[in-house]
């Protein structure tokens, strides 16, 4: 709806607000899409890694629109590569952009701790691997309090495999259960007995 002069001053001072901010923001993703292509060509990426940055800016505009566009170009890049699977090192994107080193990891750390939130808790990941091995509820429980005093250790790591390695300590680390596990978490017996190495029962 157009706003004319009868809706009064302070309806038009809104209307011009909401019409700058929209085209501020509009402005903003262009020069940082700009940026994403650019650093992206010169450091061979591979083009999901831009669709992911490209995703990760949208999503999360207000925690990052503060930083100016090359910040946040090779931030989103070097977190949007981790989150493809194809991890690369942030002197990479650097030496691609007159960037900041420390603005781009502050910018990278508040995108990683805001995902964080988002995703699933581990106790999800714990309930489902239980339910497709059949175990009980009291080793749900014991792997869940494992978890609990080992969220440091596990910070960052596959929640599957935490998840399968808390479970099998909590079961005594029968072996036959070890398979199955791997099984059900889509992983490695391997990677299963590494994390529970790293646990504190």
């Amino acid at each position: 709806m157009a706003v004319k002069l009868e809706h009064g001053v302070q309806w038009r001072r809104l209307a011009k607000f909401h019409r700058e901010t929209l085209h501020g923001r509009e402005r903003r993703l262009v020069k940082i899409g700009a940026e994403l292509k650019r650093v992206r060509e010169c450091a061979g990426l591979p083009q999901r890694v831009a669709e992911e940055a490209e995703a990760l800016v949208k999503r999360y505009f207000d925690l990052v629109a503060g930083f100016p566009p090359k910040v946040v170009a090779v931030a989103l890049l070097w977190t949007a590569a981790k989150a493809a699977g194809v991890p690369r090192p942030l002197e990479d994107f650097l030496k691609c952009s007159k960037a900041d080193e420390s603005r781009v990891r502050r910018v990278a750390w508040r995108l990683k701790e805001v995902m964080k939130l988002g995703r699933r808790p581990i106790e999800d990941y714990v309930k489902t691997l239980a339910a497709r091995v059949n175990l009980p509820a009291s080793v749900v429980k014991a792997a869940v309090e494992l978890l609990e005093r080992n969220r440091r250790v596990l910070a960052g790591k596959n929640p599957w495999v935490s998840a399968a390695a808390a479970l099998w300590l909590a079961s005594f680390r029968r072996l036959g259960l070890l398979k199955a596990l791997a099984e059900a978490a889509g992983t490695t017996t391997a990677s299963i007995r590494n994390a529970a190495n790293r646990m504190r029962v």
